[in-house]
């Protein structure tokens, strides 16, 4: 049973290689070449949310970083994938626009809310702390589950506007900063309002 669901991975990349791949062939011989994404995305690693699928991007526009709870580790913390991939996207390929995207739903907001959830786990609870700090940061928490989401995009943009090199390029106007909640029943995007010139 198991082998029929990887099975069934391969015959659709077959299936992409013979029908899709030769629709688009010029475009992924300019992306061999290089890549100049228009958008960072920071998101979550759930599997009902496709990125490129909701903004309509083709390959090549969206450099995409995931993980459970679209979070960024607060501090500098050495050998994380996620300050490497952001420093990458922002640094090296210079992408306008950084987007921290929560979604409806959200695993890792409710384990923020109710962090026994993830007791017995080896690595979860330290990750959900980075979550559970924003939570805590504002006064009375979140009520629910829908204003825990946004509370934490908010606060990831926080924690993001601390790294120097995000700091240096909205600074001199070079990089945007978004915050987007995807409600993944109606696919709709609410884009909350990002104040623009205060940080902490």
């Amino acid at each position: 049973m198991h082998q029929d669901l990887y099975q069934s991975l391969i015959k659709g990349h077959q299936n992409y290689k013979t029908s899709e791949f030769p629709k688009n062939k010029s475009l992924y011989e300019r992306l061999a070449k290089g890549q100049k994404p228009k958008a960072t995305l920071l998101t979550c690693s759930d599997s009902r949310i496709d990125p490129c699928l909701l903004t309509s991007a083709e390959p090549g526009d969206l450099f995409i970083i995931r993980n459970a709870g679209n979070m960024v580790p607060a501090g500098d913390v050495e050998g994380c994938s996620e300050l490497a991939s952001l420093e990458f996207a922002v640094c090296a390929l210079k992408t306008p626009h950084l987007i921290v995207c929560g979604h409806s739903d959200c695993g890792a907001m409710k384990a923020c809310l109710s962090p026994e959830t993830v007791q017995g786990f080896d690595h979860l609870p330290g990750w959900i702390e980075n979550g559970m700090q924003g939570l805590n940061d504002h006064i009375g928490g979140a009520s629910n589950l829908d204003k825990a989401i946004e509370m934490n995009v908010l606060h990831q943009i926080k924690v993001l506007r601390k790294l120097k090199f995000i700091q240096s390029r909205e600074d001199a106007g070079e990089l945007s900063l978004h915050g987007w909640v995807y409600d993944i029943a109606s696919g709709s995007i609410n884009e909350l309002k990002i104040d623009k010139k205060i940080k902490i």
